[in-house]
């Protein structure tokens, strides 16, 4: 269910931040004139602007180039009544992403441990997708339409220290991580050793198999000491 206590703008950036895939609607270059839309993972990169790995082969990748005009739609998966809950529209112009900007590389990556491999079928390529507005539902009638910066937040952290997270918790924190899951996963076995994805202010991801889990901490983080002072917290809870 959704959080009502929060701000409309706060609620659309919690589903921003809790989703890892959604639907993508590019125009079409072999039907003109419709839109094509199927389904696409994404990571957000440090402006808050979604980035989405396609095959050069993709009708997606054909249609971007004729013309970059996107929607992305998210909403929120475990939800049993979709449109009870909350859903978010990003209108976004898709730009590729450059070749040397291994950040965003390497932070998808993380979240996607299997994509590494892609290039060795197909040509691939990141595109990011820059919002120009965004369209929240969340409820009956409650309808709103935001600017991107009502919406997306930079991440408070640099690559080098968002990788150094990483790499510490996924050598020696695997069973805090475990139990970190085990809320957010219908799972009555033992749970797969997760992986640290990345942070943010609000709270980091996991990859537990082929699912991304989203941890929120108990309140906003601006530093690497706050990030472990909130992962302690959250151990103990």
């Amino acid at each position: 269910m959704n959080d009502t206590s929060l701000p409309p703008a706060a609620e659309a950036r919690a589903l921003l931040l809790k989703c890892y895939d959604g639907v993508l609607s590019t125009l079409s270059v072999s039907v003109a004139g419709y839109p094509f839309g199927s389904v696409v993972p994404f990571c957000l990169d440090r402006a808050g602007n979604p980035i989405i790995l396609i095959a050069d082969i993709a009708q997606h990748t054909k249609n971007v180039k004729a013309d970059p005009k996107v929607s992305l739609i998210l909403f929120d998966r475990t939800s049993h009544d979709l449109q009870a809950n909350g859903r978010l529209t990003l209108l976004a112009d898709a730009m590729l992403v450059d070749t040397t900007d291994t950040d965003t590389s390497e932070r998808y990556y993380r979240y996607f441990p299997d994509s590494r491999d892609y290039d060795r079928t197909h040509g691939f390529q990141f595109w990011r997708l820059h919002p120009r507005r965004l369209r929240f539902i969340g409820g009956f009638g409650a309808i709103h339409w935001f600017e991107p910066s009502d919406v997306l937040t930079g991440n408070p952290f640099t690559a080098e220290e968002e990788t150094g997270m990483a790499e510490h918790m996924n050598a020696d924190h695997i069973d805090a991580m475990r139990r970190y899951c085990v809320p957010h996963l219908a799972v009555t076995g033992a749970v797969p050793s997760p992986s640290f994805a990345g942070c943010d202010r609000d709270g980091f991801h996991l990859v537990v198999g082929q699912q991304v889990i989203r941890i929120p901490f108990q309140s906003p983080v601006n530093n690497v000491l706050e990030v472990r002072k909130a992962l302690v917290a959250l151990a103990r809870a």
